[in-house]
């Protein structure tokens, strides 16, 4: 069956050198990305964008390639054809302060933030007039960021991995430095695509998805196929373990965008 829609991450999937859609990895001009964009307009296959930017970045990037769906902010909000719905649950704007405030209020970013001195600091100036999710930048275990937030009653909450980037900041820490979102327990990518495939009516051999995160590969569970860009394993070696037993991951070949066409390009051919 051909496939109907793409899940695409945008930062270091779609995307290349400095969020470029017509640069690779490196800065080298590639029109890949688009020829794979083609490919999809040409077979009838929606493209949605789940990201972790803030909702204007999405609906602006998604307004310019045309597509009337995207997730934004790690899937606590998901937008279809101008509709708005969010995934977060009980956590959800009221008393005229959204759910970034709110977030904001319960003291939960003062407490990672003064746990990991050096460690983790906002991710600036990326950080700045968000919807829902506290963007931050660094190098700590997710897991026992959770266990902190969970002991200081901030269960509804937890710190996400969203891949590797590049700004270092002013941290003070060996290795890669990963991007953190301190949002809503309930929200994921993975709950958004599915949300998005009901709306749909997308059945998992329907529809694949594409990635460079831990946070992106729990879609995995959702979706048909997933692919894996190469970057995010050059990235961060030990992604690999948290591929497990999945059988329906590949590592693309390609990073970033060359990626993206890999993904696209072999979905296409093997479901004629």
């Amino acid at each position: 069956m051909p496939i109907r829609c793409v899940y695409t991450d945008l930062d270091g999937t779609l995307l290349g050198k400095d969020g470029s859609l017509v640069h690779d990895a490196d800065g080298v001009w590639t029109d890949l990305p688009m020829r794979a964009l083609q490919m999809c307009e040409r077979v009838g296959a929606e493209v949605v964008m789940k990201s972790g930017r803030r909702k204007s970045s999405v609906a602006a990037a998604a307004r310019l390639l045309g597509q009337r769906s995207f997730i934004y902010e790690v899937g606590c909000g998901l937008v279809v054809d101008g509709e708005e719905e969010f995934l977060t649950d009980g956590l959800v704007p009221r008393d005229g302060r959204n759910i970034f405030q709110l977030i904001d209020d319960s003291g939960a970013p003062v407490l990672l933030l003064g746990h990991y001195i050096g460690r983790l600091e906002y991710h600036s100036p990326w950080h700045r007039d968000r919807d829902v999710s506290h963007l931050l930048r660094g190098s700590v275990d997710a897991a026992e960021a959770n266990e902190l937030l969970a002991a200081h009653g901030h269960d509804n909450l937890r710190l996400v991995d969203n891949g590797v980037i590049g700004e270092r900041g002013s941290l003070n820490v060996d290795g890669p430095v990963h991007a953190y979102h301190l949002m809503p327990r309930a929200g994921s990518k993975a709950r958004a695509v599915a949300r998005h495939m009901q709306i749909r009516g997308y059945e998992m051999a329907d529809v694949i998805a594409v990635g460079d995160s831990r946070e992106d590969l729990e879609v995995a569970e959702t979706v048909g196929r997933f692919f894996l860009v190469a970057n995010a394993v050059e990235k961060d070696p030990d992604i690999r373990q948290a591929i497990g037993a999945r059988p329906n991951v590949d590592v693309t070949e390609g990073r970033n965008g060359e990626g993206f066409y890999e993904a696209v390009v072999r979905s296409l051919a093997e479901a004629r």
